[in-house]
């Protein structure tokens, strides 16, 4: 009798039981969506606007799509502009690239009813110049755009090269002579011409302040000039080294114009001899410096050893430096003695020579440096040992290959990472590979 009771007191009890956990659920999904009184079948299509709009942000855009026909509402939140500020186009040809494709109805639904929404842009394109050409074609149909930023991205063999020069400088004068309020355009390896540049600055001074344009040999030291004449706001500034002059450094350096935060250079020969570097002089440097003492100057050198003659032979305000191909105890040498402002340095080859020397050069007189990779060098490991000691914990980034370490009769590869680490402050072992 007694365990009869017992099954019926937990029989009466488990209804309620669980009568209790839905109620309990229902006030979690009621206090989530601002009812009380949520059914379990809840309506989805009645969700607040705010929580559909949240969840579509987070979305794919092709889940986005996927979604907006579960109702209509659901439809026309995916059509609202602040879902379409920033969009990548990315366009491939099928048959010759692994890349995936924006599909072609989409693009024309965004030309016809997003174009004007259109702020943050960029345009991802295999290496036909099929790709590039529709990436133009788009450009051309954005004449309701208020595009803040600009992005033009070829993924492996510069495609953009291949379209004319005309279909090109058409296609960005829509876009700057429309959008009014460009601050960021990337545009490295490309037909850019000197026109296009005075059209983007007649439109666009005000506003623009990165400019990244690298590898475009249509450009002249006068196009690049005009630019920096006139966008004073300019603040990071991308270019090839046969564009830079003492002319473009000291109109940087004017008191009209803001401080300049980033500087690149990409230094590139493709044949020995071939091209003819110039000098920038030091007063031209020091001018910048000078205006903007905080500016980072990074400087991409692939270069053959013989022509790096011009470069480091006075004191240059380099902070950043990094050695595609082989470089010369000579060269690093003149860094050590010239480039008292170096953060940064890597070199992914050099000769079979030690670079003992110019590497304890280095620590005692750029102070700041705070990375260092090596590739196939060599170096002692006592020289190494010596290097590191004098940086101490400041070399927050040090990437050494495991090959470029040459053991001596005073340290063996063992016993190098444990002095290393010592002095660094942490522990640190060769690298097996370059992580640079």
């Amino acid at each position: 009798m007694k365990r009869a009771r017992q099954k019926a007191v937990v029989e009466n009890e488990a209804p309620q039981t669980s009568q209790k956990s839905k109620k309990q659920k229902t006030c979690l999904y009621g206090s989530v969506f601002g009812g009380s009184d949520l059914h379990a079948s809840m309506d989805w299509g009645s969700l607040p606007h705010h929580v559909i709009l949240r969840i579509f942000q987070f979305l794919p855009l092709v889940d986005r799509a996927r979604a907006s026909s579960v109702c209509r509402r659901w439809n026309e939140i995916f059509h609202i502009p602040d879902l379409w500020r920033r969009f990548e186009f990315e366009l491939s040809q099928p048959a010759t690239s692994y890349l995936k494709s924006t599909h072609p109805d989409l693009i024309q639904q965004i030309i016809k009813r997003h174009a004007d929404h259109l702020q943050y842009v960029s345009f991802k394109v295999d290496s036909s110049t099929e790709s590039a050409e529709a990436a133009c074609d788009i450009l051309s149909q954005l004449v309701n755009c208020s595009i803040k930023t600009l992005g033009l991205i070829s993924t492996a063999k510069p495609s953009f090269m291949n379209v004319s020069k005309a279909h090109f400088a058409s296609a960005l004068t829509v876009v700057f002579v429309n959008s009014k309020s460009l601050s960021s355009i990337k545009i490295d390896d490309t037909p850019l011409d000197d026109p296009s540049l005075k059209v983007l600055v007649a439109n666009n001074s005000d506003t623009l302040k990165l400019l990244k344009m690298s590898s475009c040999p249509h450009v002249s030291p006068a196009g690049i000039l005009c630019v920096a004449d006139q966008c004073h706001g300019l603040k990071e500034l991308a270019l090839n080294y046969y564009i830079l002059s003492d002319e473009l450094l000291l109109a940087l350096s004017s008191e009209k114009h803001v401080d300049l935060e980033h500087l690149r250079i990409d230094v590139v020969s493709e044949n020995p001899g071939q091209v003819e570097f110039h000098t920038i002089k030091k007063q031209s440097w020091d001018a910048l410096v000078k205006h903007s003492p905080k500016v980072n100057i990074v400087m991409y050198f692939f270069l053959y050893e013989e022509e790096f003659d011009v470069f480091f032979r006075e004191e240059t305000p380099v902070t950043h430096l990094y050695f595609g191909r082989a470089v010369s105890k000579a060269m690093l040498g003149r860094i050590g003695m010239n480039c008292p402002r170096l953060i940064e340095l890597v070199v992914c080859a050099n000769g079979l020579q030690p670079l003992d020397d110019e590497l304890i050069r280095i620590a005692e007189r750029c102070k700041n440096l705070t990375a260092m990779g090596l590739g196939e060098c060599g170096v002692t490991c006592r020289g190494f040992i010596e290097f590191v000691k004098m940086c101490g914990g400041r070399l927050t980034q040090l990437s050494i290959m495991e090959e470029v370490l040459i053991p001596d009769n005073d340290y063996s590869l063992d016993r190098l990472h444990l002095e290393v680490s010592k002095h660094l402050g942490r522990m640190w072992f060769p690298d097996m590979m370059p992580t640079w």
